[in-house]
């Protein structure tokens, strides 16, 4: 199986070649505590899975509009541009 690396503006990730690649779903649960080491200077990304299961290495500002009091959760669609950079992040649920 061969595989490319994509890069997505700051966010990089391997897909299958020859994969589309126009948006995503992922379930985030991220609690307050995960939250403060990230932006506490401990890690500046974050690793997810999406729904299909490929793995996503987001740059954790990306979060910012998101967090509640509690973290960040709920089920997000990243959009994709044809030649594999990031549009958009957004709340579905």
């Amino acid at each position: 199986m061969e595989f490319n690396r994509v890069v997505c503006g700051k966010l990089a990730r391997f897909i299958q070649a020859r994969a589309s690649m126009p948006s995503l779903i992922m379930d985030i649960a991220l609690s307050g505590e995960r939250l403060r080491a990230i932006y506490g200077g401990r890690a500046n990304r974050v690793l997810l899975r999406s729904r299909d299961g490929r793995r996503v290495n987001l740059p954790a500002h990306h979060l910012r509009p998101f967090i509640g009091h509690d973290g960040v959760h709920g089920t997000f669609r990243l959009d994709f541009s044809e030649d594999g950079r990031l549009l958009a992040l957004q709340r579905l649920a």
